[in-house]
């Protein structure tokens, strides 16, 4: 039997965690470690500064005062009885696409478990406003963990899931977007007099790349993006390796 640990940035009462661990029954023994409350937006953020608190607060469930990957963490190394064969992070309420992938905390414990070389997979719901429902990507997740556990993942590749709230059926292997949106600052003056930004996002779609992950989300598809750690970017070690004689000429 597969043994999975469930994870997520939303906090560990999040209703689509809790899909999510029902989805997972008849996989294996499922073991959650999650935040104790929201955590949106981390990335892969540790606490360092401070002792991390964890609670039991169920038969193999662990609610962390920290991060997502602080969660992952403690999981792999101090929690859970033996390691597991699969990590699975969400199901997160809004989607993580394009550049949100560097910021956000569902794909940061996908992160931290390929990390470790264990297969990790981040799961959301690509939609914004109210009506969220998580049974059909809850349902793919599992269809999904079955072939991960029977198939594997390369090492240091995770797959980052988006599912459209009103899926068409299809799926898609996708490119992660550039950067499909812009920064918007909020201006404002709480109670008190105290000067405040409020940061939002405004997309931008123009000219997409038909095989990106918006394309796939706004065609009503699943979008799975498989994401590497290894972020060398080749063809600049040649293409730049002739600077480090004009560096050290300069500096020696």
């Amino acid at each position: 039997m597969a043994y999975i640990l469930i994870t997520n940035d939303d906090g560990i009462h999040a209703e689509g965690l809790r899909a999510l661990v029902s989805a997972m029954e008849g996989l294996g023994t499922i073991s959650v470690v999650a935040p104790s409350h929201e955590r949106s937006a981390s990335a892969q953020s540790l606490t360092l500064r401070q002792p991390i608190f964890w609670e039991k607060i169920a038969e193999r469930e662990w609610a962390v005062e920290g991060t997502p990957a602080d969660s992952v963490i403690l999981a792999l190394n101090g929690l859970l009885p033996e390691r597991p064969d699969l990590v699975i992070s969400g199901i997160n309420r809004g989607g993580n696409l394009g550049e949100n992938v560097f910021y956000s905390g569902t794909v940061g414990a996908a992160m931290e478990a390929a990390i470790n070389r264990i297969p990790g997979i981040a799961m959301s719901v690509a939609h914004k406003g109210a009506g969220f429902h998580y049974e059909r990507a809850a349902k793919f997740a599992h269809e999904l963990a079955q072939l991960v556990l029977a198939e594997g993942l390369p090492p240091g590749v995770l797959l980052n899931v988006n599912v459209p709230l009103n899926w068409n059926g299809g799926v898609r292997f996708t490119r992660q977007s550039q950067k499909v949106t812009r920064n918007v600052l909020q201006e404002g003056t709480d109670p008190r007099g105290r000067s405040f930004f409020w940061l939002l996002e405004q997309e931008q779609i123009e000219g997409l790349d038909p095989e990106s992950d918006y394309a796939a989300i706004f065609d009503g598809a699943i979008s799975m993006t498989p994401l590497q750690l290894d972020r060398t970017h080749e063809t600049s070690l040649n293409h730049l390796s002739h600077w480090t004689h004009k560096l050290e000429s300069k500096v020696s």
